[in-house]
């Protein structure tokens, strides 16, 4: 058993001074309060909650700065788009493990304690089949960066909504849902301490109206977590809408029932019935407003959805930033500049700060299967220590040291990260940063001499 004495913690129930937490098997097994240290206690400063990472294409990591040259013509997803089907061309398995690796302790040491991995690079480029070697993959990552991780194998079987056959590239995306679901079944008796697992469809356009209904089944029947891609583009919107007659989000509303086991990624385009519908079914809504603005997908009707008891959770989807307060700011300062006001996600406290990071703490648990969020008895021992000395904090007490750290852009005063019980952040750094920061930058080195 470890003991961990905080001078501070963010528990259930709100923060608490002199927070003697005990840790055995991975779990909390005790939480005291008004305690003192005693001798061998791991002694902190601030502990709060680690948070989920609820939307994750570890791949894509490698592609962060390599697609801000302007091309000829008009910039968009569609084109980004074209620079991520490249990099999956030259993805194999020992490449995906050290940029995976790389990814997850990044986000361990900003304050992520767990992922949600969705994953459609299934195939390896040159092999005719998937065989699990890129979930083998992700599984190695997974061990050697401690994070926990809820694997969300996903289908992808067609181009468009009009178009059948995967083209180019997507053949390494795409899977029958037969197979598909044959490797759900497989990765279920492969899971670890740390390991979860979700089931997914990429979007409306990638999948079928029969295979969507075979996945969703399969997700009630194993209870997995059931995540897609939603309503990100206008194009997708538009497209939608000839296809099936509605939008996207209304179509899925009147064909599913489509509740709380449910993440829908993006949801960006939505008008005001369908945000409203989307709010009161329960469903998660994952936002990854760092990429959401890279690709210039659109603001989300943030403060509609949450008028309606919207559930929302953060990701961090192709990692052109790994920080979760970073997509808290930029998810509030967005509805600012949309409305020229502030303080705007404050709907039940009057600090901003703290009621986003409580809403994605309960909404990111959702999406990742987790039935217990936060700093309890029984819960998992996954926490973020932090350094109350640290001039971000110093200033700040209970009710505004979470808008510190969402609205101060500065380096994150991350002294510890524990997940299942075990230390993976030690004095602001992955235990093993070195080594994995030299595979992350040898698969690069490789990627780039093939592109």
């Amino acid at each position: 058993m470890e003991q961990i004495h905080a001078k501070k913690a963010l528990l259930q129930t709100g923060w608490a001074d002199g927070v003697r937490l005990s840790v055995t098997g991975g779990r909390i097994a005790g939480v005291d309060t008004d305690a003192v240290a005693e001798p061998g206690d791991t002694r902190v400063g601030i502990v709060i909650p680690g948070l989920c990472n609820a939307h994750s294409h570890a791949f894509q990591r490698a592609l962060v700065g390599q697609t801000e040259q302007r091309a000829a013509g008009h910039d968009s997803f569609w084109t980004w788009r074209e620079r991520m089907y490249a990099l999956a061309a030259h993805m194999d398995p020992d490449r995906l493990c050290a940029i995976a690796t790389q990814a997850y302790s990044e986000m361990l040491e900003s304050g992520y304690t767990a992922v949600a991995e969705f994953h459609y690079l299934h195939r390896v480029p040159g092999g005719k089949k998937s065989d699990g070697d890129m979930f083998g993959a992700l599984h190695r990552a997974t061990e050697s960066s401690g994070i926990r991780i809820t694997y969300v194998p996903v289908l992808y079987e067609r181009a468009g909504f009009d178009d059948p056959r995967p083209q180019g590239v997507q053949s390494l995306f795409a899977l029958g849902v037969d197979e598909f679901l044959q490797h759900h079944k497989d990765v279920a008796g492969r899971l670890s301490l740390r390991m979860n697992l979700g089931i997914g469809a990429h979007s409306l356009r990638a999948v079928s109206d029969a295979s969507l209904r075979k996945i969703v089944d399969a997700a009630i029947d194993t209870d997995s977590p059931m995540h897609i891609h939603i309503a990100e583009q206008q194009r997708e919107v538009d497209q939608c809408t000839s296809a099936y007659g509605r939008r996207p989000v209304r179509w899925l509303l009147e064909n599913f029932d489509v509740g709380e086991n449910w993440c829908l990624v993006h949801a960006t385009h939505m008008d005001p019935e369908e945000t409203a519908a989307l709010a009161r079914s329960g469903a998660v809504v994952c936002l990854c407003p760092s990429t959401e603005a890279n690709l210039g997908d659109g603001l989300f009707a943030l403060v509609d959805f949450l008028r309606e008891g919207g559930t929302i959770a953060i990701g961090s989807d192709s990692h052109v930033s790994i920080n979760p307060f970073e997509e808290l700011r930029w998810l509030e300062y967005g509805q600012r500049l949309a409305s020229r006001s502030r303080i705007i996600a404050s709907l039940h406290d009057s600090h901003v700060g703290r009621e986003l990071f409580e809403r994605v703490l309960a909404g990111g648990a959702l999406a990742s299967g987790q039935r217990q969020a936060g700093l309890r008895v029984g819960s998992n021992a996954d926490l973020v220590a932090l350094d109350d000395d640290d001039p971000m904090l110093v200033a700040n007490d209970d009710a505004s040291v979470l808008d510190a750290l969402v609205f101060s852009g500065y380096r994150l005063p991350i002294d510890r990260v524990m997940v299942a019980g075990t230390w993976c952040v030690v004095d602001g750094d992955h235990v093993h940063a070195d080594r994995h920061r030299q595979a992350f930058a040898n698969a690069l080195r490789a990627l780039r001499s093939e592109r």
